[in-house]
């Protein structure tokens, strides 16, 4: 692989997706970077499942107000406007369709959309359904932001999911540090590289047959073993 670019940059990448006056839920982990790097010029309003809509960026230094948290307990702000409400009305909002937009993390994403990411499944793990499923089927786009390997080398797009699934055939979109790539009815779509990579490079490391939508070629095969 030729490189791969950092969260910072993967979450600008996603904010500029984000069409403006969408109502957004950013999921725990690397997804909450997304809230820093939104365009100062749309209104886009975060909403927190912990019960806050209007959420604003990061409090600078020495400014944190321990009432003011998002659903990972992280400190943020509130915006001119911003509205507060039971946790039981936040999961009312996601539950009712009432969310344009969330990012979450995963640890899977199966060709047909298919995520999971609330337990690897494996042993002692601690899981952490939290409000995934309601985002992942109540959001009318579920963008997924996830490293496209694991540390191990193992790719986290597959043809199926081999771990818990939180939802089926949610997933709209997966921003990964190689590639941003569609889900489509013909598998993985990629849609724009980084990094100097290729879709030929994607295919190989991921087992994958990729549809190639970046402008270029065509679709590159799978390697024969695992081509379908």
């Amino acid at each position: 692989m030729s490189g791969r670019i950092g969260r910072t940059e993967l979450a600008a990448r996603i904010a500029a997706d984000i069409p403006e006056g969408a109502i957004v839920n950013l999921g725990i982990g690397a997804p909450t970077l997304v809230a820093d790097q939104l365009p100062a010029d749309r209104e886009i309003i975060l909403h927190t499942e912990n019960g806050m809509l209007g959420m604003g960026p990061a409090p600078e230094p020495g400014h944190e107000d321990p009432d003011l948290i998002n659903a990972g307990k992280q400190p943020v702000t509130e915006l001119t406007g911003a509205a507060y409400f039971h946790h039981a009305d936040s999961f009312g909002m996601m539950r009712g369709g009432h969310l344009d937009v969330c990012v979450l993390g995963a640890f899977q994403v199966s060709e047909r959309g298919d995520l999971a990411n609330w337990s690897t499944g494996e042993p002692g793990a601690i899981p952490a359904v939290g409000g995934a499923m309601d985002l992942a089927i109540g959001a009318k786009a579920v963008y997924v932001m996830t490293d496209l390997f694991t540390r191990a080398g193992e790719p986290k797009l597959v043809e199926t999911c081999g771990y818990p699934v939180t939802g089926l055939g949610c997933v709209t979109r997966v921003y990964t540090d190689h590639a941003v790539f569609d889900v489509t009815e013909a598998g993985f779509a990629v849609t724009e590289l980084f990094a100097c990579n290729t879709v030929a490079e994607l295919s190989e490391r991921t087992g994958l047959r990729l549809v190639d939508a970046t402008g270029g070629a065509g679709a590159a095969a799978a390697p024969e073993e695992t081509a379908r």
